[in-house]
């Protein structure tokens, strides 16, 4: 890819936490959230995140936006001009460049601050960065309600009069405050009820085309990512698992994990019959992480190699990725 077409390159993210000490005061090491992650994010697309609770997609969204410093890896943003090496990023600089990237979150009753109005809301971060103020800050605000769908006679209410769905609407407008390049929306429909989430979806398709945005989006709901998403990435255990084009990646999975992660997902066609596979045993203890792949105690191909040594991620056909030693070469349509 060129610096033109890439926003965001991220090679060989990980993110280490102390573990817990024991009873009797030793030291218990440390757990790997996010491991050796990479993957590239173009201009004007969407990138899935998809994977089991706790598999590392919320640490690696904020290891990007700096929510949290990561241990090690490279974080590229493109700014237009240059390569932006946000790791390096600190103090004045990091927070001018806070800009680029914004976060809807997921549980829209608890990201907004009960004792805001949505007008103070929604200017805090245009007051904060000192883009603008007075009357401007006004017309602002009412323009990215108006955007987002919502009546501006609501701006002097607070969050508890709204909708779970039109506080969503709020966390939105609040995000695209600053004109940022890049959102991630860490599981921004999943509190959400069905027709609610169909809503905010249509939504950030029609912000998408309009401000040229840019999403990271993180879900459970793989429907959700099929319909929303251009390319998909499979995390399992911190690890990306596999990565592609997503009506692909749906249609001919590559990664074992994969192909179990789509035959849990229910499917609305009574006259489709789908086999479900079923795991066996538990999602690995990230303290306790098992030699070679992490996925070989749950996959049915498993051999003596997946034991003791641990795959690469790598590309198996033109934008397809697996990290598994006999991607390409198993059935799993």
């Amino acid at each position: 890819m060129s610096a033109n077409d890439t926003l965001l390159q991220v090679t060989g993210l990980t993110k280490d936490y102390p573990a817990r000490h024991t009873f009797l005061g030793r030291k218990g090491g440390t757990i790997r959230a996010v491991d050796d992650v990479s993957f590239h994010i173009e201009r004007g697309e969407t990138l899935g995140l998809v994977g089991e609770s706790g598999c590392g997609k919320t640490t690696t969204a904020r290891c990007i936006l700096r929510a949290v410093e990561p241990t090690e890896g490279k974080i590229l943003f493109h700014d237009g001009e240059s390569d932006v090496d946000v790791r390096a990023l600190k103090g004045p600089a990091l927070r001018e460049f806070r800009k680029h990237m914004q976060l809807i979150f997921q549980d829209p009753y608890s990201s907004l601050n009960p004792r805001m109005t949505v007008r103070e809301i929604i200017g805090e971060p245009l007051i904060v960065h000192g883009v603008t103020g007075g009357s401007r800050l006004k017309e602002r605000v009412r323009a990215l309600m108006k955007q987002v769908g919502l009546d501006d006679r609501y701006l002097n209410r607070y969050p508890h009069a709204f909708s779970g769905g039109q506080r969503q609407r709020i966390g939105i407008a609040r995000a695209l405050a600053l004109n940022p390049a890049l959102i991630v929306a860490d599981e921004a429909v999943s509190a959400l009820d069905v027709s609610m989430q169909a809503q905010i979806i249509n939504l950030l398709e029609e912000l998408q085309e309009q401000l040229h945005l840019t999403y990271l989006f993180i879900a459970h709901d793989l429907s959700v990512v099929r319909h929303f998403t251009n390319r998909v990435a499979v995390m399992y255990a911190g690890s990306v698992a596999e990565m592609g084009v997503s009506e692909d990646l749906f249609s001919t999975p590559l990664h074992p994990y994969t192909a179990a992660l789509i035959s849990s997902a229910p499917n609305p066609d009574p006259e489709r019959t789908q086999k479900r596979i079923l795991l066996s045993d538990e999602v690995p203890d990230p303290g306790n992480m098992p030699s070679g792949c992490p996925f070989h105690p749950r996959c049915p191909f498993a051999t003596d190699q997946c034991k003791s040594e641990k795959p690469a991620l790598r590309e198996i056909t033109p934008g397809r990725f697996a990290r598994c030693h006999f991607a390409g070469d198993l059935d799993l349509s």
